[in-house]
């Protein structure tokens, strides 16, 4: 049975300047918008990328249907040419939690985010694909909503399913539940590491 998403909206989008070879698929957080998220990756684009801000339904799906939902999206940028390893699934608060549960990617960005669900989360080392994953997880050390705290258990918890060597944390002094120009600064270096133009 096919699903109706018809009450998804539009992703914001930023198209790739050239032949988008790589793509960046972001999630906002509960109440943001895609569009919001947009401005922010225009201002760090590289111009062989697409980014993707996905807008959330109005009728919040569950986590499964949301991976559902990404899974797609990620399925349909390689039916267009893009090799799921040259895709980055990333997202803030929400968001980022939620692209913790993606896979056979490049790599993912979490921002403001936790490990939900921890006991559905695979156990053990990561095997495959997702072995070498690259995860950057970024955190404002005066974040009231999702304390740091709860960051910092998150990346303990996913350094024990791959190689430690691949997840970074960075946190950002005086931040709270937001972003800030070093951390997209950070989100961009780490982006371009992994998704380097080819030819």
């Amino acid at each position: 049975m096919c699903s109706n998403n018809m009450s998804a909206p539009l992703p914001a989008i930023v198209p790739a300047a050239w032949k988008a070879t790589a793509a960046v698929i972001f999630l906002h957080g509960l109440g943001d918008t895609g569009h919001r998220w947009i401005e922010a990756f225009a201002g760090i684009r590289s111009s062989h990328i697409k980014y993707i801000c996905l807008q959330a339904p109005e009728d919040e799906p569950g986590i499964k249907q949301a991976a559902e939902n990404i899974k797609a999206l990620i399925d349909q940028e390689v039916k267009n040419g893009i090799p799921s390893n040259r895709i980055i699934v990333g997202g803030f608060s929400q968001g980022g939690a939620l692209s913790l549960y993606t896979q056979k990617l490049a790599g993912v960005t979490a921002l403001s985010c936790w490990l939900p669900l921890r006991a559905s989360f695979p156990q053990g080392p990561i095997r495959g694909a997702n072995r070498d994953i690259s995860i950057l997880q970024c955190h404002g050390d005066c974040d009231p909503l999702v304390p740091l705290m709860f960051g910092s258990l998150t990346v303990e918890k996913l350094k024990t399913f791959g190689d430690p060597a691949n997840v970074t944390f960075k946190t950002y002094e005086g931040m709270m539940h937001s972003s800030c120009q070093q951390e997209m600064m950070d989100v961009k270096q780490f982006i371009d590491k992994l998704l380097l133009p080819i030819d």
